[in-house]
């Protein structure tokens, strides 16, 4: 809002007189619009200061041509002002469109302390705070296990509600065409096995046994774990990706109010999808994690490949390829739940659904580290 208009004002500026021995007034002159220099207020404070004690402060608006928020700025400095020095400020004298704003702009003051301040807590309450949240955490963990065994059972039953539709077109995207990345990184960690080993077993001249060290490795437990990640890092982001953004669009909610339940609409096709092809793509990244091995052997430590490929067959058995199906099936369901259920813990905004993904990334990866050292123990204990 603004007064009078004139393009050819003049700059704004004041002057101060004094009316009584107590009491100032500012003669208020030319244009005082934000787009114009504007007078500080600190030259009012230094004529305050430096005569007799002034009681109040009023103001004349005559010489006013143009003004807008400038002005009220400006009478907002000097209202300030007056309640820190104790004055009474009157602003009858200025026009009833200033008064008006001015009103409007003091109308609800700043409450004192109504901004936030930031607390650092102790180290006993973010300890707590910490054991509250992991176990809340844990409690949803195991509901959402719950709930995924339950739709299990009733798939098993013939009573799961879902599209076989959506499973095979997951079966597809967790399977078919994650080979190329698995192929990639299998045949990296073959190469890399086979190398390690073969830098200390040279000092022995028994670089044969690279053929066993690589094939025992790759096909009991390192093509298993190399999957799980790969595909934590791939399918299982996807999925938590899937359903948050599901969960943010609100479309979830819209499946319960149908009364077709999430868990087995969204979750089954997804656990069920990837436990298939988990072991399958393990199986796939034994063999090409060998083939890496063989390049090193053949190419590197002059090894007859026919040699290379006796030496694996007689170290690895069926005992060791079984251990690492396990491995994989396991670790298919875990990847799955840990994408599926924080895609459904997901918040409502768009950057619930990124923490959502890195979630479900960090807690596949841990699930996968935790189920291989139980394992490990268990065929320990059992002499496999």
């Amino acid at each position: 809002m603004a007064g009078r208009q004139g393009e050819n004002a003049a700059p704004a500026s004041w002057s101060i007189g004094r009316e009584k021995s107590d009491a100032l007034f500012i003669e208020l002159e030319g244009s005082w619009t934000i787009g114009r220099p504007l007078p500080a207020s600190s030259e009012l404070e230094k004529a305050i200061d430096t005569g007799p004690k002034v009681q109040r402060i009023g103001f004349r608006a005559d010489g006013l041509a143009d003004w807008d928020s400038g002005l009220l700025t400006f009478l907002i400095k000097v209202k300030d002002l007056c309640s820190r020095k104790g004055m009474i400020a009157e602003f009858e004298g200025l026009p009833e469109g200033v008064r008006r704003l001015l009103r409007l702009a003091t109308a609800v003051p700043e409450r004192k302390g109504a901004a936030r301040t930031k607390e650092r807590a102790s180290f006993l309450a973010k300890v707590g705070t910490a054991a509250i949240d992991f176990g809340r955490s844990a409690m949803d963990m195991l509901g959402f296990i719950g709930e995924a065994f339950v739709a299990f059972v009733k798939m098993l039953g013939g009573k799961a509600n879902f599209r076989w539709s959506d499973l095979l077109r997951i079966v597809q995207e967790s399977g078919a065409e994650a080979l190329p990345i698995v192929s990639l990184i299998s045949l990296l960690v073959g190469l890399i096995l086979a190398f390690v080993g073969a830098v200390q077993l040279k000092i022995f001249g028994a670089q044969i046994y690279v053929a066993a060290l690589v094939g025992v490795a790759m096909v009991r437990v390192m093509g298993a774990i190399m999957t799980g990640i790969i595909m934590a890092g791939r399918t299982g982001a996807s999925f938590a990706a899937e359903l948050g953004t599901m969960q943010v669009n609100e479309e979830i909610d819209a499946l319960k109010t149908l009364g077709i339940s999430p868990m087995e609409f969204l979750v089954l096709p997804r656990m069920v999808a990837l436990a298939i092809m988990m072991p399958l793509l393990c199986l796939y990244a034994d063999l090409m994690g060998i083939l890496g091995g063989l390049i090193v052997g053949v190419f590197m430590l002059d090894l007859n490949p026919v040699e290379y490929f006796n030496n694996t067959r007689e170290a690895v058995s069926l005992t060791f390829l079984w251990v690492g199906l396990f491995h994989s099936a396991v670790f298919g369901i875990l990847v799955a739940m840990s994408g599926c259920m924080r895609g459904m813990q997901c918040g409502r905004s768009a950057s619930a659904v990124g923490v959502a993904v890195t979630s479900a990334v960090v807690t596949g990866i841990v699930s996968i580290i935790v189920a291989t050292a139980f394992i490990t123990v268990i065929c320990d204990i059992i002499g496999i």
